[in-house]
């Protein structure tokens, strides 16, 4: 969604606060250059103290300061943590999972499906929408926050599950035959007799009931937001903070959403960007979290949380605070906000600190805050709005994500290892991308696409994908890729199903690879390539190039990975998996191979481009090293922080976590 400024702000909640310093705080964030806060979506309990009974205090003193302050505000829905007393009141609203059923205390523990859950939100919705409605800078709202179906597997759930299936299968022997419930007599011949899906030893049953949670968040989407749409005005947006699979930082794919989907039922896409810091900084996941939230709404996105201080041993270096806010635009956020405004003084996240410090005085954090809102005030008309425009993409698959789960590669049972193997070799060679869904049907726009070990295709999606490279498009594709069907059901045919054609091979045996290492001249490896987990004999067929082959003296004769010319255009298949070092130095080869230059510069220096609102390049230079690195100038240009003019051709200096904005 386009904006008519860059947004700056952070999440502030005035019920927090050991004291009342409500206007101190609209006098400091000012000062330093905010123009966005984001309410709301955390207090339920505060503005419905009892059922029933609402207090909407601190919100209008919010509303009514960051008015006169000139600051705008996102208001949130507030049901994602519900109170104690409907606890009391519903005992069944906590979720009954895989792990048991949920006790009181965390956020996010209910059933998104539970009528009561329901009533009541709709309720404390209602009424928020009702007291926002006269404030005229409230721009937008917020659904929820992070959303997922926190694996409700309660009976109600269960029995929604039983009629999705019916609805697909009228003859329930059709149902047993797509899962394979012969196995380990497992065969339902009367939906009555449906057993609690948590204890299937079936992966197919157990993905599709994956698959099923998924869409109730889709469908909880469009529920409040039908809900919201009655309230809001026209210049109102509609927003949502996605966030990312958890590896003490945001680190793939969300595997619990179909965030595409969910997606539909906003105006803009909102993410939640954490990410390590200091000498471990290296802007990949702002990165990858950018090329997903622009991906999900195909335009400009709003990162409504991100570290200021964060989480232990996340504090910036000096300078990093501003390239890691210029990092979120270089990707296409219109907005960069953080959570939050104030270090907490209680409870669980006492130590996720926010811009302010404890003591709730200016420290070096706000100064540098102070520093990035300056700049986004005065460059906004410039670099707001960027337009990427890749001609590379990743696809993203749920099912297959879910596929690893059920059926790992050796350890490997995240997918999101194997996404980001194959995402940060492309960071690394300053490859910009986008993210697209695997139901995806215009995928002439791009002149490559990867399959990050998409183990769930169906023949459409395969029928697509070679109709793509037989057009003249270019396909790289990660070992077990088109492997079983969105039931996980295996292809009874010689693999990558339906795809031997357009790889020029097949395979019918894998294994751990062991001592196994690379071998060929097609790649100059420095080092030994370090293989792990995963390991597939490939057949080459007549005309395909074998890129890498096997050094094991047993393995020799199958090759490992594998490029091939199909109609107009190519495909390369990686049969294994190693280094990422290794990974970097194949897909450079690959690229060429296909006639797809690769950018000079290489990580920690990277490039990320685009066109403004006035059809002028933006191509952003980021160092992400504690050395100094000295690049080239592409084109005649002006630096937009210094205001300097640069000279094509002429090397310039990028300070250690520096950064340089050229317009041309």
């Amino acid at each position: 969604m386009k904006t008519e400024k860059l947004y700056y702000g952070a999440a502030y909640y005035d019920e927090y606060m050991p004291h009342d310093r409500l206007l101190k705080d609209m006098e400091m964030m000012k000062k330093a250059g905010l123009n966005l806060i984001r309410i709301a979506e955390s207090t339920w309990s505060t503005w419905e103290p009892e059922d029933g009974v609402f207090d909407f205090t601190h919100l209008h003193r919010m509303l009514k300061a960051s008015q006169e302050a000139g600051i705008s505000v996102i208001v949130g829905t507030p049901t994602y943590a519900i109170p104690a007393w409907l606890v009391r009141k519903y005992p069944d609203i906590l979720a009954l999972t895989h792990n048991g059923q949920e006790l009181y205390g965390r956020r996010q523990n209910m059933d998104i499906t539970h009528p009561g859950y329901l009533k009541h939100a709709e309720r404390i919705i209602r009424r928020l929408m009702e007291e926002v409605k006269p404030y005229p800078h409230i721009i937008g709202f917020q659904i929820d926050n992070e959303t997922k179906p926190y694996d409700a597997c309660g009976p109600r759930v269960q029995a929604m599950f039983v009629e999705y299936l019916k609805k697909q299968y009228p003859d329930i022997n059709d149902f047993n035959d797509e899962y394979g419930l012969n196995y380990w007599s497992n065969r339902v011949q009367n939906w009555d007799d449906m057993p609690d899906v948590r204890g299937t030893i079936n992966g197919s049953l157990a993905a599709e009931f994956a698959h099923f949670q998924r869409g109730l968040v889709t469908g909880f989407f469009r529920w409040q937001a039908d809900i919201i749409n009655e309230y809001r005005r026209p210049d109102q947006f509609l927003t949502h903070n996605f966030d990312y699979s958890w590896r003490g930082y945001s680190f793939g794919f969300q595997p619990d959403a179909n965030q595409y989907d969910a997606a539909e039922a906003l105006d803009v896409a909102g993410a939640d960007i954490y990410h390590l810091s200091e000498e471990r900084l290296t802007g990949a996941e702002i990165s990858f979290g950018g090329d997903v939230a622009r991906s999900l709404k195909k335009g400009n996105y709003f990162v409504l949380e991100t570290e200021a201080q964060g989480n232990h041993g996340w504090l910036a270096y000096p300078g990093q605070l501003r390239l890691q806010a210029f990092s979120h635009l270089a990707s296409g956020a219109n907005c960069v906000e953080y959570w939050h405004w104030h270090s907490i003084h209680n409870s669980l996240e006492s130590y996720w600190k926010g811009i302010l410090s404890h003591n709730l005085k200016e420290n070096a954090t706000y100064r540098e805050c102070m520093t990035i809102g300056a700049d986004f005030a005065r460059l906004s008309d410039t670099l707001k709005n960027l337009k990427k425009e890749n001609k590379i993409a990743m696809m993203m698959s749920n099912r297959s994500n879910t596929a690893f789960r059920q059926f790992p590669a050796g350890e490997i049972s995240d997918h999101n290892e194997i996404v980001r193997w194959l995402y940060d070799a492309c960071y690394h060679l300053n490859l910009e991308m986008d993210m697209i869904n695997d139901a995806e049907t215009d995928l002439s726009q791009y002149r490559l696409i990867i399959l990050p070990s998409l183990y769930a295709l169906s023949k459409e999606k395969i029928e697509r994908l070679n109709a793509y490279v037989k057009n003249g498009g270019c396909l790289i594709a990660s070992f077990r890729t088109a492997f079983a069907d969105t039931q996980l059901k295996i292809y009874a045919d010689d693999q990558p199903f339906g795809m031997t054609e357009c790889f020029g091979m097949t395979y019918d045996q894998f294994t751990l690879p062991g001592k196994t290492s690379l071998t060929g001249n097609a790649v100059a490896f420095p080092e030994k390539p370090r293989l792990s987990e995963w390991m597939e004999l490939l057949i080459p067929k007549e005309g395909t190039e074998v890129i890498a082959g096997y050094d094991n003296p047993f393995w020799k004769d199958y090759a490992a990975v594998t490029c091939h010319k199909y109609g107009a255009g190519m495909a390369a298949y990686i049969g294994c998996y190693f280094d990422g070092g290794s990974l970097e130095r194949l897909l450079a080869v690959l690229l060429e191979r296909f006639g797809i230059a690769l950018p000079e510069e290489r990580f920690p220096l990277i490039r990320k481009t685009g066109i403004n609102d006035d059809g002028e390049q933006i191509t952003y230079f980021f160092n992400y090293s504690g050395e100094a690195i000295r690049y080239e100038i592409p084109a005649d240009s002006t630096e937009l922080i210094s205001g300097e003019a640069f000279p094509a051709g002429e090397t310039k200096t990028l300070e250690p976590w520096g950064f340089h904005i050229l317009k041309w």
